[in-house]
């Protein structure tokens, strides 16, 4: 059975409108009304598989409701400015945003744990809290008074930590450093002297080519790949500490969201879901050629030091307390999702942590 099939069954399944009930015509096409929504993207068409999202979850509704529910979706830049598609969602300028929420952490630093915080969770983690830790409902109590409805829909799994000029090797090396870091990323190296640069996708590139930036961080190998950022700077460093598992948003205008019939709120969910195991798969089945052909043309990859590591943790907890002492929203939600962080490592380092090092090890004396 192929996408759109399962899809058109399941919504119409799912609020008791199969043929099988014999329902009046009038009575389904109320159900399913014809609907025409537009969707901006935070992110260039170049950029596949993080900008696809939007697509999946667009092609999986208007085959669910048989072409009645059809999103228009576009790239950045088409409608608005990648970085202000949340402010068009929330102003009605269009229907749906498909973003990072932590771009807009400088409305309020809430924003950030609907994308990723520094040191927070990983890809499944995340999974796990929104769906099943009360993280949506939480996110949502506070989107709602920003005029949005927001769901889950693409998750880049943990990145890399970006490519720079030079070397960096201590805590000293990032000092004057000039360096496009998204979300709170950048407020919390720029305690330790680097100076954070918001860009937006498509203009990094030239940004870090004409030297406006010293480094830059974006996603993994296959998104950086076909960003050239290689052409311009030759370290690639890893981890990217501040995006363990970034989720990226379908941020809803909020009273459009209400105004849907409950079938397409539920076909929406399923959409935006199954766009997030999409986007995933994708990565993991994309990055690592991309990381082979990169280092075959010269990428130097690096791991941050263990000193500094340390040093921008011990800066994240710092912000965190500074955060939590002035914003209750943020502390509310940054405090029951650091509880659920600490019991899904003590389960984490267990099986799968002892699984995949030991498979690693296998991999690295070639018995793979």
């Amino acid at each position: 059975m192929d996408r759109r099939t399962f899809f058109k069954q399941a919504g119409v399944a799912g609020t008791g409108v199969a043929a099988a009930s014999a329902l009046a015509a009038p009575a389904i096409a109320q159900s399913m009304p014809k609907i025409t929504w537009r969707c901006t993207s935070s992110f260039p068409k170049a950029l596949d598989t993080i900008y696809g999202a939007a697509e999946t979850m667009a092609d999986f509704v208007n085959g669910a409701t048989d072409g009645n529910f059809e999103i228009q979706v576009f790239a950045a830049g088409e409608i608005v400015p990648g970085l202000q598609a949340a402010d068009a969602a929330a102003a009605g300028t269009v229907e749906v945003a498909h973003t990072a929420s932590y771009y807009y952490w400088g409305k309020d630093p809430t924003y950030a744990l609907g994308t990723a915080i520094p040191f927070g969770l990983n890809y499944r983690q995340q999974n796990a809290w929104f769906y099943y830790g009360g993280g949506n409902e939480l996110m949502n109590e506070f989107y709602h008074t920003e005029g949005l409805h927001t769901l889950p829909c693409g998750n880049t799994g943990s990145q890399m930590g970006g490519w720079f000029r030079k070397e960096i090797n201590t805590v000293e090396d990032l000092k004057g450093l000039k360096m496009r870091i998204g979300g709170m990323g950048g407020k919390i190296i720029e305690k330790l002297g680097v100076v954070p640069q918001q860009i937006a996708g498509g203009d990094i590139y030239p940004a870090l080519e004409k030297g406006t930036i010293d480094a830059t961080e974006w996603v993994g190998p296959y998104d950086d790949q076909k960003l050239g950022f290689n052409k311009v700077a030759q370290y690639y460093y890893y981890p990217g500490w501040w995006e363990g598992g970034p989720v990226l948003n379908a941020m809803f205008n909020k009273e459009k969201w209400d105004e849907l019939p409950d079938v397409y709120k539920s076909i929406l969910d399923s959409a935006c879901r199954a766009a997030n195991a999409d986007m995933m798969a994708s990565y993991d089945y994309k990055n690592p050629g991309a990381l082979r052909q990169l280092v075959a043309d010269g990428a130097q990859l690096r791991p941050f030091s263990q000193e500094i590591l340390e040093a921008c943790y011990n800066a994240a907890m710092e912000t965190y307390d500074e955060i939590n002492a002035s914003n209750p929203t943020f502390k509310k939600i940054y405090d029951n999702q650091q509880a659920f962080k600490k019991d899904a490592y003590l389960w984490a380092q267990l099986s799968e942590y002892t699984f995949d090092t030991f498979m690693m090890i296998q991999q690295r004396a070639g018995k793979l």
